[in-house]
């Protein structure tokens, strides 16, 4: 089996500001949510959830930065968006937490912790792990995303739980597989590349 240091196995920009101030720290973690933010802007209008690069960022925004900066970053941008930046899809903010999207912006939280640790614990160093671990990763969102989309229907849509919970699987998750699926894709490659410098 292979091993890895504790210096080799942390992920990209854990090792290069290892040894980095709290500021330069803090400074890394903005930029991660406003990368995270500026992903929200790309998006495909569908209703009730809107298609976005978004968890493709959050996957390579926690792959790349581990616990600190890559988790951080994550919470952060939630936290940008809860006082009322305009950093969600669009240009929502607070309201959007308890729209039809707001269990999918609690599971970034999900998602970029699987992903922060498989990569501080070296799982994404090979092509096989990346590519198990980020699909969970990714995979991970819908799992709130879909609860709270069958929330928002049945107390505010009027819909019976199991009507709302049937509705939220084939309007929250079926129509977002092959993007799933691509930008998965693309974030193994970029993991991959990345452990390479």
């Amino acid at each position: 089996m292979l091993k890895f240091s504790a210096t080799t196995r942390r992920p990209l920009l854990a090792r290069h500001l290892s040894n980095a101030s709290w500021l330069t720290k803090g400074i890394a973690i903005l930029v991660g949510s406003l990368i995270l933010a500026l992903s929200a802007q790309i998006s495909v209008p569908m209703y009730p959830v809107p298609m976005t690069m978004q968890t493709y960022a959050v996957l390579i925004v926690a792959a790349l930065g581990g616990w600190t900066i890559g988790f951080g970053a994550i919470v952060a941008y939630l936290l940008e968006g809860a006082v009322g930046l305009p950093v969600f899809a669009q240009g929502f903010s607070t309201a959007a937490f308890f729209g039809p999207t707001g269990g999918f912006l609690f599971g970034f939280l999900l998602s970029g912790a699987i992903a922060a640790f498989a990569a501080e614990r070296g799982l994404l160093r090979t092509w096989g792990g990346a590519v198990a671990m980020l699909t969970v990763a990714h995979l991970s969102v819908f799992v709130p995303g879909i609860g709270g989309l069958a929330a928002f229907l049945s107390l505010v849509k009027g819909m019976s739980f199991n009507a709302a919970l049937t509705t939220a699987f084939f309007s929250g998750f079926v129509p977002f597989i092959a993007g799933t699926v691509l930008k998965t894709g693309l974030a193994v490659l970029t993991v991959r590349a990345s452990d390479r410098s």
